[in-house]
């Protein structure tokens, strides 16, 4: 498979000019009759946090699928840090993959094996580490998102704000310059909801790592979200810092920005 590669920047705060980590070029996804996507088209830059909101069904969750290949578009492109991964299939895609993180609204944790090895299995699958660095690294991961104490535990033993975290260790398992979350505040209650998103803010402060979060959950929002776009019925209803939702003149943006919605 022949790569496409496109350099772009994209608007920061400030108006600074940042390399594009994500770019989705005029993206149009159905399935069957229903048109989830339409002429979708938007920047992500590196080292920010993106956030995408919009109601159950518009489209959010299907926009991260399309950033890390899950699905294609029926038109458009879709590129990441300048590989168009919408036409990669094979290694080159398993290439771009392995730069970014993606943390399951679930976790998605295999339940057979412990905590530790949740964490570890991306290494196995994709370095030439050792055993004794890898247990390590697990520990290092583990022990930054305060679960060191769990290496041996298995899934099923933990709470849920301690799987969410679980499952952020092992997306970072391989230290990608890209994040991708889904609902981190699904099922969780208010404190645990602000606890995971100081680790997410963590990661972008600390280790630069671009965050593309969906969620619905405006307090997050708020807090991990340098621009926020608004998804409507599969197209953008507002796009922009905080400001700019708050003052859209869409009744609709308005009322979603005002709620006081925390997962």
């Amino acid at each position: 498979m022949t790569m496409t590669v496109e350099r772009h920047t994209a608007s920061a705060a400030g108006g600074e000019e940042r390399e594009c980590a994500v770019r989705l070029d005029h993206v149009t996804k159905s399935f069957g009759s229903r048109r989830v996507l339409d002429d979708i088209s938007l920047d992500v830059a590196e080292g920010r946090g993106f956030v995408i909101l919009g109601r159950s069904g518009t489209g959010k969750s299907v926009a991260l699928r399309h950033i890390v290949g899950l699905v294609r578009p029926d038109s458009g492109r879709v590129f990441v840090r300048g590989d168009e991964i919408s036409a990669l299939s094979g290694e080159p895609l398993a290439r771009v993959r392995r730069q970014i993180g993606f943390l399951f609204q679930s976790a998605a944790l295999f339940d057979s094996i412990s905590v530790g090895e949740n964490v570890a299995f991306p290494m196995r699958r994709h370095t030439p580490w050792p055993e004794a660095e890898i247990r390590d690294r697990v520990m290092a991961k583990l022990q930054s998102v305060g679960l060191d104490q769990d290496y041996e535990k298995m899934p099923g033993d933990l709470s849920g704000g301690m799987r969410k975290r679980a499952g952020l260790a092992r997306a970072m398992a391989l230290d990608p310059a890209l994040l991708l979350v889904d609902e981190p505040s699904a099922g969780l209650d208010p404190i645990t909801c602000e606890e995971i998103d100081e680790l997410l803010l963590g990661l972008k402060q600390q280790q630069g790592t671009t965050l593309v979060v969906v969620t619905h959950n405006i307090p997050s929002a708020r807090k991990l979200g340098d621009e926020l776009v608004m998804l409507h019925e599969g197209r953008i209803a507002a796009q922009g810092p905080v400001q700019v939702l708050e003052q859209s003149d869409d009744p609709l943006v308005r009322a979603f920005m005002a709620s006081s919605h925390s997962g």
